[in-house]
């Protein structure tokens, strides 16, 4: 029996931890000055040599938070979409590969979890196929999957400025200590864009030119309380209209302990600003007595990470 050659790769989860949006644009899209910040709930992407011209994708859902609904593990997933863009980049239109994706962010969150399987599938397959691309062919790949995926790849901290793809390395020396939680159902972005959209109701919003300075110096001088001061989502009003119930937890959260509490990017997850890892574990313990379930992480958080990988012998059937 042959052995079949993979490669497993680990991107992280993000939050914005403040996020202008501007009008929407005649294309259909919002400019946005973002701050973002990877978190430590990682996805995994395996990537196992298939011997045809086949994209195959499975799932394992580790901490059951999957929804019912489920992944679509089709050609339209975004894993498969950056599988395909490699191998077109490289030339190798017929190569194979299963992909195994180990989620751990949660689904339609907000929290770019299809974007970091994105990143990591590009990276895996790159390796895998001995494809050559440097991180410049990469990051060129990444922006043309979607908005998220150069900030998976790149990890840290950074600024985004226009659909948040055009990324700048910002410096957050200090661990920040954060919860987060999920919630049992997901929002779409377009439509908390739209309720955006109706809520300002024709006010004349100017376009973000850049990210939050008061953000930026927080995080330079790792000051938890003076960011806990000015953490800010533009699309907050939005999602809490389209999903009321956030309001309850976000207030249990600050009543629990929480410096501050926010709506991650587009929602529905929650993040939480905790003073330390001793107050991030107590706060997620005493929300998780209260019936949420409450993920205690820290940010920023590496990139696009390579992996030990052992050999297999044959993709693998995986628990949905």
């Amino acid at each position: 029996m042959s052995v079949a050659r993979s490669v497993r790769v680990r991107t992280p989860g993000k939050i914005n931890v403040s996020l202008k949006v501007g009008p929407l644009r005649p294309d259909g899209y919002h400019s946005v000055a973002s701050v973002y910040l990877a978190v430590s709930l990682f996805e995994e992407v395996t990537a196992t040599e298939l011997p045809a011209d086949e994209i195959r994708l499975t799932l394992s859902d580790p901490e059951g938070r999957l929804p019912e609904a489920g992944i679509p593990l089709d050609g339209d997933n975004l894993a498969a979409r950056a599988a395909r863009a490699v191998a077109s980049r490289a030339g190798r239109d017929r190569a194979g590969v299963h992909l195994h994706i180990t989620k751990r962010v949660p689904v339609a969150g907000g929290m770019g979890g299809g974007s970091a399987d994105a990143a990591a599938a590009l990276v895996a397959c790159n390796e895998l196929w001995n494809a050559g691309l440097g991180p410049a062919d990469l990051a060129d790949l990444a922006a043309g999957l979607g908005a998220d995926v150069p900030f998976a790849l790149l990890g840290g901290a950074a600024a985004g400025l226009g659909v948040g793809d055009r990324l700048t390395p910002v410096p957050a020396p200090q661990q920040l200590h954060w919860v987060l939680v999920p919630a049992a159902y997901g929002l779409s972005t377009p439509q908390v864009y739209a309720a955006v959209d109706r809520l300002r109701d024709g006010a004349d919003v100017a376009e973000p030119m850049e990210a939050d300075p008061t953000v930026l110096a927080a995080l330079a001088d790792g000051n938890t309380a003076a960011l806990a001061g000015v953490l800010g989502n533009d699309l907050q009003a939005a999602a809490l209209e389209l999903a009321p119930g956030l309001r309850s937890v976000l207030e249990a959260g600050i009543r629990l302990g929480a410096l501050a509490g926010m709506v991650s990017g587009s929602g529905p997850t929650l993040a939480f600003l905790a003073a330390g890892e001793a107050a991030a574990s107590a706060l997620a313990a005493a929300l998780r007595a209260e019936g949420y379930d409450a993920l205690a992480a820290y940010g920023p958080a590496e990139g696009a990470v390579v992996l030990p990988a052992a050999e297999t012998t044959a993709p693998q059937t995986y628990r949905k």
